[in-house]
């Protein structure tokens, strides 16, 4: 089984940047795809960026769309989020995970223990 640790997160100015890291343990990372999530206080988790396992495949949820990147280095078992020109409404606990799907949570079968991102207004 595949475990992932997120980190980067914090506390950002709105407008500002935040890079979030997901680590992978183990030597098969690259045989998943990688997801982001989010989850806002009292709201539903929610899709936020995916990249595929060569890294070419990528789809983003249409309120991040040209502000968030998504990339991921196979030889380091790492995935990335690049977050600029963030937003208040950017704040929550930031998840990433891994499995055979795209934007639906439930063809992720491993998970994260989150990262917290508070955007200050």
């Amino acid at each position: 089984q595949v475990q992932l640790v997120e980190s980067g997160g914090g506390l950002v100015q709105a407008g500002g940047s935040l890079r979030l890291s997901c680590a992978a343990s183990g030597h098969t990372f690259s045989n998943y795809n990688v997801g982001w999530f989010r989850q806002a206080p009292g709201e539903e988790r929610e899709f936020v960026a995916t990249i595929n396992w060569s890294g070419y495949g990528k789809y983003y949820a249409d309120s991040v769309k040209g502000r968030f990147s998504i990339s991921r280095d196979n030889t380091e078992n790492t995935v990335y989020l690049q977050m600029n020109s963030l937003k208040p409404e950017d704040t929550a606990v930031y998840y990433c995970a891994a499995g055979s799907g795209w934007k639906a949570m439930s063809s992720y079968a491993y998970w994260g223990q989150g990262t917290q991102v508070t955007i200050s207004s």
